[in-house]
């Protein structure tokens, strides 16, 4: 498989040896690999070959079914707008989406009940190879209320040796009834050189200011690298949205760009008390003197991410973010 993720070997070597649960919650911040560790503890339990507490062995005939992505006894849940590709990023076999139609509804973000349903028959059939059968849902909170409550009994009593792992960015608005059932196996930040080095073998050239970018978060930061975004880019940003310049948002979808300017907002409130920037370089940012126009910018932001997903005009709603993210700079900028 593709998930070899160098930062996920401790985590996973002490899974292995603390897990006393039929189901794990893995979770932590996004883009660290929650959903890469759950695989790789889902391919261990099921691995016909390995010695007490150590990981997946690789060769068995078990671990070719699951790198082939064809073992009868795992299933992956994900939701169908990430489905092709997180599957792509594991290395696993997926199938492309098809073009949207006029008219038909996009790939949901969500986690259904009729998934659920079909993930329940999974789990109460016969284990194929006569071991254990692993669930792993990634992103956990993708599940609706509907499809969580469905799988609460399953997950509360698995008939034989089903287990489950869940894997989330967000575990604090999973249902108290999910977390409960749940051992909790928290996934932290990786240090700073070690996702470096993987981010530069990935090919990404001055990998330090998007990580910084990302918060630390390696994947992320890879994907906005794949995504042509270089940190000389990056670090421009706070000058050009000061100056109103839309061409410099013009280019992302609506959800990356309300995430880019609540990174900025961030920093600049830290600026404003005196602070370093967390995601820009210090130097590559205004110096604000108030900040109450940033923090009435802040609630803005929040209030338009809610419908970051679904803008009716997609550049005029950019063109209107980067004229408010203007607005708030200037008046941020004057003398109380």
């Amino acid at each position: 498989m593709n998930a070899d993720l160098p930062w996920l070997q401790q985590p996973l070597a002490d899974a292995l040896v603390r897990a006393r649960s039929h189901a794990l919650l893995v979770q932590g911040p996004a883009g660290v690999g929650q959903l890469e560790l759950a695989v790789k503890l889902a391919q261990s339990w099921l691995c016909e070959d390995r010695a007490e507490g150590q990981p997946a062995c690789g060769h068995c005939a078990s671990c070719k079914l699951f790198a082939s992505g064809t073992h009868p006894d795992f299933q992956l849940l994900l939701p169908e707008a990430l489905d092709a590709a997180a599957r792509e990023s594991l290395g696993l076999p997926f199938e492309e989406p098809d073009a949207p139609k006029a008219g038909k509804a996009k790939p949901s973000r969500e986690i259904k009940v009729e998934a659920v349903r079909n993930l329940l028959a999974f789990a109460q059939a016969t284990s194929a190879r006569g071991r254990a059968k692993v669930v792993v849902i990634f992103p956990a909170e993708a599940l609706n209320g509907v499809a969580a409550n469905a799988l609460l009994k399953t997950l509360e009593e698995p008939s034989g040796l089903l287990r489950f792992v869940l894997a989330s960015h967000d575990g604090a608005s999973l249902l108290p009834t999910i977390r409960s059932r749940c051992q909790p196996l928290p996934l932290a930040l990786p240090e700073r050189e070690a996702a470096l080095q993987w981010l530069a073998t990935q090919g990404v050239k001055e990998p330090e200011g998007l990580l910084d970018a990302t918060g630390g978060r390696p994947q992320q930061a890879l994907s906005w690298a794949e995504a042509g975004l270089t940190d000389a880019a990056w670090q421009a940003l706070p000058k050009r949205v000061a100056r109103g310049e839309v061409q410099a948002l013009a280019d992302w979808a609506p959800p990356r760009a309300i995430d880019a300017l609540q990174r900025l907002c961030h920093d600049l409130v830290r600026r404003a008390h005196g602070q370093p920037g967390q995601f820009f370089a210090t130097a590559s940012l205004p110096s604000p003197k108030r900040p109450a126009p940033l923090l009435a910018w802040d609630a803005e932001l929040r209030r338009a991410a809610r419908h970051a997903d679904h803008p009716l005009n997609a550049s005029l709603w950019i063109e209107s973010l980067v004229a408010q993210a203007q607005a708030a700079v200037t008046a941020s900028l004057r003398a109380a």
